[in-house]
C-alpha cells in the first residue's frame, strides 16, 4: 500500500504546474503553497513570517535532505514504512466516513438532548448472534403483539403479559422520561421518531426486539447535582421495619428544619455509604438516569439549597437537597461531547458507515449477483460444501468471488458460522479499501499532508544519522570545533573562591587568621575540624552573579540571603574576568553549535550535488501570507 501511495503522489504531482525540480523530483506549485500557507500562517509574529521567495530557500534545503534520504533508500526501511502507514491510517479515518451524515447526526443528537421522551416498552429477548430462524420466530411474535395493541389491547396489559424485561412486573413497561444517550442507539432512534400516542414498529437491539409506546415529550430540564440522606428499606421488609425507617427519616427531617447541618447528618445517618462520606453528595444526573420516584421530587426543588420532604423510592426513604443545576449546554459547547459519544457507540458508528458505503456503491458502480448471494445462505463456513465459483459482486469493474471471500475470512480470523452473516462486512471492507487507495488521487490536501509525513519522517531519520548522533559521537571533530570557536560561549564576571560557614564568631576569627597566614582551604579545615567535630564548612567554586545568594551579598552587593548570619559566614577569593567555558562546562551548547555547523556544510554539499531548478515566473505568482 505504501509503495502504491508514493507512486500515486508522484504521478498526480506531474499533472500540476511544477514549481521546483530537485534531481528529477518535482514539487508542484499547489504543494508548495499548501506547505507555505500552513506553516507561515501559524506564526504569530509578522517578523517571523517569510515571503514565498524567502520560504522557498528553506523549503529547498528541506527537500534536498529528503531527496538524499530517498537516494540512500531510507524510504524502503521497514520501520519507516510501518511508521508512515500508521500515520496514514490515522489521517485517512476522517475521509472514510460521510462528513455530511456525521454533521447531521451531531445536530440530530443535540436536538434530542433538548428533549425528554416519556415512553414504555415491551421486550422479547433474542441473542444478537441468533440464527435467522430464531430471529424470524421472535419477530413474528412481537409483530403479532403489536397487532393486538393496535386493535385495542392496552399497552400496559401487553407488557405485563408478554414483556421479558423483569421490571415490567412492577412498572408495566413504563420507563419514565429519558433524553439522548440514555438508551442504546436503535432504541433511542425509534423512541424519538415515534409520534406521541403511537407504537413503534419492532426495534432490534442487542437485547432483542422491542415495541415502544411514546406517551409524551417535554423540554429537557438539564442536569441536577443533589445530596441525599437515605434510610434503606429492602423489598422484603416487614411493615414494622418499613415503619422504623420512616420514623428515622422523619426524625432527621425535623432536625434539618431546626437548622441541623445537612452534610454532617448525611455522614452520620445516611445508609448510602458511598455518598455519605461526601456529605450525601451524588454525581450529576438527568431525568431518566435515576428512578422516577427520586428524580421527580429532585427536579421539583426550585432553588439551590432547597430540601425535600422525605420521599419513598424502591430502595427506601430519602431527603434530597438541591446543590446545583445546569441546563443543556449550547450546541458548540456540546459538540465535542456528542462527537465523543458517537465514537464510543458502535451502533451509531455503524449507521454512519452504512450511509458512507451506500454512497461509494453508487460512485464505483457496485452491482450484486443476487442468485449467488442466496446460495451463501445455504452454506456454513465450517461445512464441507465448496463455495460457488461465481462472481458475488462487482466494484469499479473488478469482480469479487469465492477466492476473495475466503481471503477476507482468513485475514480477519472470522469464526461466524454463516457465510451470509459476514457478506455485508466483506462488501464494506472491499469498497472501503478501494476508496482508501484513491484518497491521494481524490483529495489534494490529503496527498500534501501525506507528503508532509513522508518527508518529515525521512528528514528526522537522516538528520539523526548525519547530524545529531554524529555530532555527539565525533569527539575529535567536536574538540577541534571547540578549539576554533571557544570564544562563542564565555563565562561572565565571576567570583572564584570559597564560601566559609562557621559555628560561631570565634571560629570565624580563627579561620580568617589562618587564611590570612596563607593556608589553603583544605589546610584550614584540617586545622579547625579536629576530634571529628565540624566547626567549619567550606564550599569552593566559581559563581556568576545570581548563582549564589551569599556570594551575591558579599561580592555583588545583593540583598541579605534567607537564614543567613553575616557574623559567622564570609567569603574568600577574587573576581575574575570573562573567559571561555571549557568543553565540559558547555558541552550541550557546543554540540548544538557543532550540529549547526555540520548542517551548514551538509547543505552546501547537497546544493553542489543536486541540480535545483526553480520556475521563477510561477514563484512570482504566489501571494505571501
Amino acid at each position: 500500500m505504501i509503495f502504491f501511495v508514493v507512486i500515486t503522489l508522484q504521478v498526480v504531482a506531474q499533472s500540476d504546474e511544477v514549481l521546483l525540480t530537485i534531481d528529477q523530483h518535482e514539487v508542484s506549485k499547489d504543494e508548495f503553497e499548501f506547505v507555505y500557507n500552513k506553516n507561515n500562517s501559524s506564526l504569530y509574529s509578522d517578523a517571523d513570517r517569510k515571503t514565498p521567495k524567502e520560504y522557498l530557500e528553506l523549503f529547498i534545503n528541506f527537500k534536498l535532505k529528503v531527496v538524499e534520504a530517498e537516494n540512500l533508500k531510507m524510504d524502503t526501511n521497514q520501520t519507516f514504512i510501518n511508521e508512515l502507514a500508521g500515520y496514514r491510517k490515522e489521517i485517512a479515518a476522517p475521509y472514510l466516513t460521510d462528513i455530511d451524515f456525521n454533521e447531521h447526526q451531531v445536530e440530530e443528537l443535540y436536538r434530542r438532548m433538548k428533549l425528554e421522551v416519556n415512553a414504555s416498552h415491551i421486550l422479547l429477548g433474542v441473542d444478537k448472534d441468533a440464527s435467522p430462524e430464531q430471529e424470524q420466530q421472535v419477530l413474528d411474535k412481537i409483530t403479532n403483539i403489536r397487532k393486538q395493541i393496535i386493535a385495542g389491547k392496552p399497552f400496559e396489559d401487553a407488557a405485563m403479559e408478554y414483556s421479558e424485561d423483569p421490571s415490567a412486573e412492577t412498572n408495566k413497561g413504563h420507563l419514565n422520561y429519558f433524553s439522548a444517550f440514555t438508551m442504546v442507539a436503535p432504541f433511542e432512534d425509534a423512541a424519538f421518531n415515534t409520534p406521541v400516542g403511537e407504537v413503534s414498529e419492532p426495534v432490534r437491539t442487542d437485547f432483542g426486539y422491542h415495541l415502544i409506546k411514546v406517551h409524551d415529550t417535554r423540554p429537557n430540564k438539564g442536569e441536577l447535582q443533589v445530596a441525599h440522606i437515605m434510610k434503606n428499606v429492602s423489598r422484603n421488609a416487614t411493615p414494622e421495619e418499613k415503619a422504623k425507617a420512616k420514623m428515622a427519616i422523619d426524625s432527621i427531617y425535623q432536625l434539618l428544619l431546626n437548622g441541623a447541618d445537612f452534610a454532617a447528618l448525611a455522614k452520620d445517618e445516611s445508609q448510602d455509604r458511598r455518598s455519605a462520606v461526601r456529605g450525601g453528595e451524588m454525581p450529576w444526573f438527568a431525568a431518566g438516569r435515576i428512578v422516577k420516584e427520586f428524580s421527580d421530587p429532585a427536579f421539583a426543588l426550585k432553588n439551590d439549597g432547597d430540601i425535600s420532604e422525605p420521599v419513598e423510592t424502591p430502595f427506601g426513604y430519602h431527603i434530597i437537597k438541591r446543590l446545583s443545576a445546569r441546563p443543556v449546554p449550547p450546541f458548540e459547547e456540546a459538540r465535542a461531547s456528542i462527537e465523543s459519544q458517537i465514537k464510543k457507540d458502535a451502533a451509531r458508528q455503524a449507521s454512519g458507515k452504512k450511509v458512507f458505503v451506500e454512497k461509494l456503491k453508487k460512485e464505483y458502480n457496485f452491482s450484486e449477483n443476487e442468485v449467488a448471494k442466496v446460495k451463501l445462505a445455504e452454506l456454513t463456513i465450517a461445512g464441507t460444501s465448496a463455495l460457488p465459483e461465481e462472481t458475488f459482486f462487482t466494484i469499479d469493474n473488478k469482480n469479487f468471488g469465492a477466492e476473495e471471500l475466503t481471503a477476507f475470512i482468513t485475514q480477519n480470523n472470522i469464526k461466524s458460522s454463516s457465510y451470509l452473516s459476514v457478506y455485508d462486512n466483506w462488501v464494506t471492507d472491499e469498497i472501503t479499501n478501494l476508496e482508501d487507495s484513491k484518497l491521494e488521487e481524490k483529495y489534494p490536501e490529503f496527498r500534501y499532508l501525506m507528503n508532509e509525513y513522508h518527508d518529515g519522517i525521512l528528514l528526522f531519520n537522516i538528520s539523526q544519522e548525519k547530524i545529531w548522533n554524529y555530532a555527539a559521537q565525533d569527539t575529535a571533530g567536536l574538540e577541534k570545533f571547540y578549539q576554533n570557536n571557544k570564544d562563542n560561549h564565555l563565562w561572565g564576571d565571576r567570583f572564584n573562591g570559597h564560601i566559609i560557614t562557621c559555628k560561631d564568631v570565634s571560629v570565624r576569627e580563627e579561620a580568617e587568621n589562618l587564611f590570612g597566614a596563607g593556608l589553603n582551604a583544605d589546610e584550614v579545615l584540617a586545622h579547625i575540624n579536629t576530634d571529628g567535630e565540624e566547626l567549619i564548612s567550606i564550599e569552593t567554586g566559581a559563581w556568576e552573579e545570581a548563582q549564589n545568594p551569599v556570594v551575591d551579598y558579599y561580592v555583588w552587593n545583593g540583598k541579605d540571603p534567607e537564614n543567613f548570619d553575616s557574623a559567622t559566614t564570609f567569603v574568600r577569593g577574587d573576581k575574575i574576568k570573562p573567559e571561555p567555558k571549557t568543553l565540559d562546562d558547555a558541552r550541550g551548547l557546543f554540540i548544538s553549535d557543532y550540529q549547526d555547523y555540520l548542517e551548514e556544510q551538509w547543505i552546501k554539499e547537497l546544493r553542489n550535488k543536486y541540480k535545483v531548478k526553480v520556475n521563477k515566473k510561477l514563484l512570482n505568482s504566489i501571494e505571501g501570507v
